[in-house]
């Protein structure tokens, strides 16, 4: 039997066992290109609908299903036998995903640094995962390739970085977090292999090496610095403030006293808009600092960039003109779908440290003949062309308008600020510079106080398993505090005020199902 035989009669032992429409044949009419179009529209305006439907019916943020009811749903699905028809699997996934997702476009969601997107973004996002561009090279993306230029280059603009800056789009703010001080890292033990009188190995400068940073500071500062294979105790907390804001003083201290004791700080991580607290550290100060010392400055604006487009607020991040580098999250403060980001530095020169020629890929020879290939300052590879979001919703919304609306957001914590401060309920930590406000419910003076942690923890559950609002929850000097993280421009003070209403009550349940008569007496 020749070889060609038996491939032909290879199939017929597994007659019956392939789904319809299996094989190459079968499977040609999923795939997008000229002959198909029409099966392409007729696909996205069927989940387009789907969406708009359900985003046009939603009254509330969140069903509150439990991943205990609802694993099951997804477990016994078979992915090994296809619906072969995308009604059919839109159909499942209403009831495995969009019937209980979280609709951050509620205005009663008010938990994380996740916000409503706009329209022009979402326009985006269908054309780039039509295209498929890949952003790593030239040939892969073309006008890709140059409209994310343009957009890092606007973006150093705004923050004032100087003509030599540059940057990539990058996952988010904890990738961008973590190729600035990659950068920093490797700056820092180049120039100690440098002024070292005698020869130093990078083996023994990393264990050297410090961090800088807020206490308040995002985590992904201690993330990075195991990543970066540097000791556990090399990022050092520097004192904050009633405001949660780095004190300038403090970190004067942290520095000499690494100095002292033969240390390196590769970098200070200043922070404008902490997670928790929205607080913005005091950067011409802390930049002066840097001046003094000769240090890198990175500041983390993932959640504060949106100042860079504020009407009214920009002058808020003055002083990060001067930092090397700069860590911005335009899927928080500019109304982008996730995943949008980008990290940027002052000179461009520095971001050898992620470059890598492969011969297939982006050849030396490329760099030389000006080819702009973006994977020689990414620490990616294939890359999707988030930059389009951006893009289109700048040149149809503007800049302007995308600040008017953080801004909004910035506004409404200030009226929900003032309005817990005024209620007795509850205690509020701090005014936040941007849009999150932390607090937690106070039962009454006497034994009840002392259910306070428990309390503020089960109205944020009770409050989630209901579906009528999501808030956060975090930490402030080891007790358990509420956060409203606004984003939404949409969100008003009434909403902010009933879901206050709702927590109140879900606390107070807990308090009194767990005194007894007497100390109920007791506590009045």
């Amino acid at each position: 039997m020749s070889f060609q035989g038996h491939i032909a009669e290879a199939p017929s032992a597994g007659a019956g066992t392939q789904a319809p429409g299996a094989g190459a044949a079968g499977a040609s009419p999923h795939l997008f290109n000229h002959r198909t179009v029409e099966n392409y529209r007729r696909s996205l305006a069927d989940g387009v609908d789907r969406v708009a439907a359900r985003i046009a019916g939603t009254e509330r943020p969140f069903t509150g299903i439990s991943p205990a009811r609802l694993a099951p749903e997804i477990d016994r699905i078979d992915l090994e036998q296809p619906l072969n028809d995308p009604t059919a699997a839109l159909d499942e996934l209403e009831n495995v995903y969009l019937r209980d997702a979280v609709y951050f476009h509620h205005p009663r969601y008010l938990a994380h640094l996740n916000c409503p997107v706009v329209i022009p973004a979402l326009l985006g996002e269908a054309v780039l995962t039509a295209v498929n561009s890949s952003l790593d090279t030239w040939d892969q993306s073309a006008g890709g390739t140059l409209i994310e230029r343009r957009l890092i280059d606007w973006t150093a603009e705004r923050i004032g970085l100087g003509q030599d800056a540059d940057g990539i789009f990058t996952s988010g703010g904890t990738q961008s977090n973590f190729q600035a001080l990659l950068l920093a890292r490797d700056e820092a033990c180049a120039l100690a292999a440098k002024n070292s009188a005698a020869p130093l190995a990078r083996h023994d400068i990393l264990p050297r090496l410090r961090i800088l940073t807020s206490e308040a500071s995002h985590f992904s500062v201690q993330k990075s610095a195991k990543l970066l294979g540097l000791g556990q105790d090399a990022v050092i907390a520097v004192g904050t403030g009633p405001e949660r804001r780095m004190r300038p003083a403090a970190l004067a201290r942290e520095i000499e006293r690494c100095h002292a004791d033969d240390l390196i700080v590769m970098a200070v991580v200043a922070t404008a808009g902490t997670t928790d607290f929205g607080s913005i550290d005091p950067l011409p100060k802390i930049a002066d600092l840097c001046d003094w010392a000769g240090l890198w400055l990175h500041v983390d604006a993932a959640y504060g960039c949106g100042l860079l487009v504020s009407p009214t607020r920009r002058h808020l991040l003055d002083g990060i003109e001067r930092a090397d580098s700069v860590t911005v999250d335009y899927h928080k403060s500019f109304f982008q779908p996730v995943s949008s980001s980008a990290v940027l530095v002052r000179d461009r020169a520095v971001l050898r440290h992620a470059t890598y020629y492969a011969d297939y890929l982006n050849p030396a020879r490329m760099a030389e003949q000006r080819i702009p290939n973006q994977v020689d300052k990414s620490i990616q590879t294939t890359r999707r062309f988030d930059a389009l979001k951006l893009w289109l919703t700048l040149r149809i919304m503007g800049a302007e308008a995308v600040g008017a609306l953080f801004d909004e957001v910035i506004d409404r914590a200030a009226e929900a600020w003032e309005l817990l401060t005024d209620d007795p309920r509850y205690e509020v930590v701090t005014k936040s510079q941007l849009s999150t406000v932390v607090f937690r419910y106070l039962p009454p003076e006497g034994p009840a106080r002392d259910l306070a942690d428990g309390a503020n923890l089960f109205a944020r559950e009770a409050l989630a398993a209901s579906g009528e609002a999501v808030v956060a929850g975090t930490k402030v000097d080891g007790r358990h505090y509420l956060k409203f993280t606004l984003l939404n421009p949409e969100t008003s003070l009434d909403d902010i005020a009933h879901v206050l209403d709702l927590l109140a009550e879900h606390a107070g349940r807990y308090v009194n199902e767990r005194l007894t008569p007497e100390l109920r007496h007791r506590a009045g």
